[in-house]
């Protein structure tokens, strides 16, 4: 339970109506409350935490001056709700964040009213408030509508399509837009908007100019003087700066403001509620906000372990095993080093996906495009009809966003892009928004693809280079976290294209499993006498491979940490059926529903692919397996 002699206040807000019966002179210290509440829950669960210092001002104001959840917020990159969450009805529980069966890292709908919109996806709040805004004015609601969006997720495309919807409507809808512009994603903001946003602060005079205008003139749109000013305005704003850009959309807007002045944010806000018509207001904060070790380490800060306030981030000794993150990192910079043409994109997760190294040792070969993933991918499909070799990194989740570009732009043009897959699969605390459950389905249908997933580090990189030798668009698809810990090597050998490798020779039935999966399978193979292939390709599948392993067992059994439904092991199906080969075939993977935050551990046991699982479901299916003498290896 909270102390209430260290947060007097906080500890008598359960819900933000509580928040609302305050005076607004305590609001300052009730933000100080909840910035220290935050940097001691965090501290004992981990978790995101750098970017909720920097909206606590800005979640204390809208909770006071809008009637929530009657009024709706709508929060984007998610990562940035914590002070949210604590302050509606979730302030007792926030330190078990991310635990199964604990408070979601992310908005949830089902979990709070509050939380109006689920996000884990980032530039979706200003589509989703617009529907909203629509649908309410649509049945006469006067209820406010606001989004927040911020850390970078203003880069990507999503956010202008709703910015340019909203703005050109002829029937204006009542939403505001807050901009809460940090200058950072993850990493640092990068890209053309950044600098226009960066540019913008030399518009105090302006604004000012134009605040005194208002006063005399009125701000009646349609007047003749308003008009008139509002032309001149514009042309003069040019010269400060490109807010013009929101205004021309359609927008009014007003900033950049302090995000960390309270009484401003207050102020601001209470003039922006009686206004109707699309509004922007841009705020600028400070990541990390409060918490020096954070300001000073925005990156480093952005998501942590569980920590001691008083020393900040304990010194991180490297992992006795390299994740496949780092095989990945290292293998990119040896590839660069050899192949002068690779080049390497990231859609802002230079950090996540192991770019940092290769972004200093070749500068001119590295390419972070913002939040921008559709971007990254067709940029990968431009950069390959000149002859260069594109890796793109990127996650499983994130990948979904840019399938159309996947499709069209590279696998039908056939262009030689190689995709680095990271978090594919189980991924565990982040919940479902972050799982890279469904990219074998989606990427095995491609015609021209060839998809490969690692059983172990040193496959990871043999597989990589395999795919960056490949005349066409190749996928490598790898968990999160360290495998079983095969030394990875420095060679760049590539596999044979489409071969899967006998792990163990066994009898009656075989254990056909892709990547991750295998040392599980490998191992109830060996306890039960089975036999085990690592399949090694998901496309192509190795086909006179299954065909004989088919013919010469009792039944098979696929094992992937993909959903069943359209997977890889539905894939080995079809290539029986097509050869008329019938063999009772058992698909084991994950279940066809979203699965939410917890251990990557426990989310395999849940959908039964750990080692107990699979032994479990084949004696399930065929009692009495078993071999009283020991399974040979096989290698190949």
């Amino acid at each position: 339970m909270i102390d209430t002699v260290r947060y007097p206040r906080l500890s008598r807000i359960q819900a933000p109506h509580e928040l609302r019966a305050l005076d607004e002179s305590e609001l300052p210290a009730v933000a100080g409350e909840l910035r220290d509440y935050l940097i001691e829950s965090v501290g004992r669960s981990g978790g995101h935490f750098a970017a909720g210092l920097g909206v606590i001002e800005l979640t204390v104001a809208l909770h006071y001056l809008y009637d929530t959840p009657v009024d709706q917020l709508v929060w984007d990159v998610g990562h940035q709700t914590y002070p949210h969450k604590i302050l509606t009805g979730r302030r007792d529980s926030i330190h078990t964040v991310k635990q199964k069966d604990g408070v979601a890292p992310f908005p949830k709908r089902e979990e709070s009213e509050y939380d109006t919109f689920g996000v884990g996806h980032s530039s979706t709040s200003i589509s989703a408030a617009l529907g909203m805004a629509i649908a309410r004015q649509r049945q006469g609601d006067e209820r406010k509508t606001v989004a927040v969006i911020g850390d970078g997720a203003m880069t990507a495309g999503m956010a202008f399509e709703a910015l340019a919807h909203a703005g050109g409507m002829d029937e204006e809808p009542n939403v505001l837009v807050i901009l809460n512009d940090n200058n950072m994603s993850i990493s640092e903001a990068v890209g053309g908007l950044t600098k226009m946003l960066g540019r913008a602060t030399a518009s105090r005079t302006l604004n000012a100019l134009r605040d005194g205008g208002k006063k005399i003139l009125g701000d009646k749109r349609h007047s003749p003087p308003a008009r008139f000013v509002k032309r001149w305005e514009e042309q003069w704003k040019g010269m400060f700066v490109p807010s013009t850009a929101f205004e021309q959309m359609g927008f009014h807007y007003t900033g950049p403001i302090d995000g960390h002045d309270l009484p401003l944010l207050l102020s601001t806000l209470k003039r922006l509620k009686g206004v109707k018509g699309p509004q922007l207001l841009h705020v600028m904060t400070t990541k990390g906000k409060g918490y020096e070790p954070a300001e000073g380490d925005q990156i480093g800060y952005h998501a942590v372990g569980p920590f001691d306030p008083s020393k900040g981030l304990p010194v991180r000794n490297a992992p006795k095993k390299p994740t496949y993150t780092d095989i990945f990192s290292d293998w990119l910079c040896d590839a660069a080093a050899a192949e002068p043409q690779l080049l390497a994109i990231t859609p802002a997760m230079r950090e996540g996906s192991g770019l940092v190294r290769f972004s200093k040792e070749y500068p001119e070969r590295y390419f972070d495009v913002a939040i921008a993933e559709q971007h990254a991918v067709t940029l990968a499909a431009g950069m390959a009809t000149q002859g260069a070799k594109p890796v793109v990194a990127i996650y499983s989740t994130f990948l979904q966003r840019a399938y159309d570009q996947l499709v069209h732009d590279v696998a039908l043009q056939e262009l030689d892009v190689l995709f680095a897959i990271d978090r594919a699969g189980v991924v565990g605390p982040d919940g479902a928004t972050h799982a890279g459950n469904l990219d074998l389905s989606f990427l095995r249908c491609v015609p021209n693809m060839v998809v490969m997933a690692p059983a172990d580090e040193a496959e990871c990189r043999q597989m990589l280079s395999t795919g960056l030798q490949h005349r066409g668009p190749a996928a490598v698809r790898y968990p999160r976290g360290t495998g079983p810990g095969v030394a990875a090597g420095s060679d760049l050998a590539p596999l044979p294209l489409g071969k899967a490798q006998r792990r163990v020779e066994g009898r009656r039935l075989a254990i056909l499993a892709f990547g991750a999966v295998v040392p599980a399978a490998e191992q109830v193979g060996r306890d039960l006498g089975l036999t085990v292939v690592n399949m090694r390709f998901v496309k192509p599948l190795d086909r006179d491979l299954l065909l004989d392993v088919a013919r010469s067992h009792e039944g098979l059994v696929t094992v992937e940490d993909n959903v069943v439904a359209g997977g890889a092991g539905a894939g080995i199906s079809e290539l029986l059926a097509a050869e008329a080969v019938v063999v009772p075939v058992l698909h084991l993977g994950l279940p066809d529903r979203f699965q939410h935050h917890a251990s990557r551990e426990d989310l395999l046991a849940e959908a039964g692919i750990d080692a107990a699982g699979i032994r479990t479901a084949i004696l399930a299916r065929w009692p009495g397996t078993g071999s009283r003498r020991p399974p040979m290896s096989a290698a190949g």
